[in-house]
């Protein structure tokens, strides 16, 4: 049977594809910034936004990215001045965000254990209409900003001192990498869930990583990993009855592990062909074959 004959099935894909592309092109600069958990302290906080829209009958996806915008961008200002570790900003970051949005979502009229599961988890099969265009337009909005701006946000997340005697907006770049994380972060919850989105952050840029050696290559591999683990994954999921978000975390996963198992081995056999041929060759070829090189 095709699953895809269904709207909710093309809509789930939709949206699938959409995080999928989007979340490794902005994870590729958490990973250079050394801020892969990032995305688990923004999610937390935007359960916080989540337990607000139920509490005042909000929409849950509006309330999120207002919340989540916020701590980004409080994070990032404490980072910056420099009162506190980054991690501990984070740890301040995840654990006041999942403690608030438990709390709040105990008091909202709407706390089933089933509603809050769709944010945790992910609930790509209940998307609608609105909610795929939100996710479109806001992942739209977050691509075009990390390609069009791709070369200052490379120099600010490589060397942020360098970016600054270069004339680069470092504060404003910072912002701008803060906001489009916790947007990405936002629209994914109905995809990979909130727990489960700074894996489609981190794994497919460090499965590219393992093939690629300049940065727009590994962003470029990076995204097709991300769209392909998202589109496989909703297929599987909808053969097998799997939760789509984390059928999709764990064939990128599978990616990794295959890609890093498969580079290993081939750097084995290179290797060894290589000493093979050292040793099979006369000196004199040997030096034949240096020279014409």
């Amino acid at each position: 049977m095709d699953l895809f004959q269904y709207d909710f099935m093309i809509r789930a894909l939709t949206g699938a594809l959409i995080i999928g592309l989007v979340a490794p092109a902005l994870g590729i600069y958490l990973v250079q910034r050394r801020l892969s958990l990032i995305g688990d302290g923004i999610g937390h906080v935007a359960l916080t936004g989540v337990g607000v829209g139920l509490l005042l009958h909000q929409s849950p996806v509006i309330t999120a990215v207002i919340v989540s915008v916020i701590g980004a961008i409080g994070v990032e200002l404490v980072r910056e001045r420099g009162r506190t570790s980054g991690d501990l900003a984070l740890a301040l970051l995840f654990y006041g965000g999942i403690a608030g949005g438990v709390v709040l979502v105990g008091l909202s009229d709407d706390s089933s254990n089933a509603n809050l599961m769709q944010f945790l988890f992910g609930s790509l099969t209940t998307t609608s209409r609105q909610d795929l265009t939100v996710i479109a337009v806001l992942g739209v909005a977050v691509l075009v900003a990390m390609l069009g701006l791709r070369q200052a946000l490379f120099a600010v997340c490589n060397d942020e001192e360098y970016a600054r005697v270069s004339g680069l907006p470092v504060r404003t770049l910072n912002l701008l990498m803060a906001v489009t994380t916790a947007v990405t972060v936002t629209i994914a919850m109905r995809t990979v869930g909130l727990l489960l989105v700074s894996a489609l952050m981190v794994v497919p840029v460090a499965a590219a990583q393992q093939v690629t050696r300049g940065f727009r290559s590994t962003m470029v591999a990076a995204m097709l990993i991300g769209v392909g683990a998202a589109a496989a994954g909703i297929t599987l999921a909808g053969e097998v009855n799997t939760a789509p978000g984390a059928t999709i975390v764990i064939l990128a996963i599978a990616v990794f592990v295959a890609i890093t198992v498969g580079s290993a081995v081939w750097r084995i056999l290179r290797r060894r062909v290589a000493a093979a041929h050292d040793h099979s060759e006369p000196p004199e070829v040997v030096l034949q074959q240096v020279g014409s090189r």
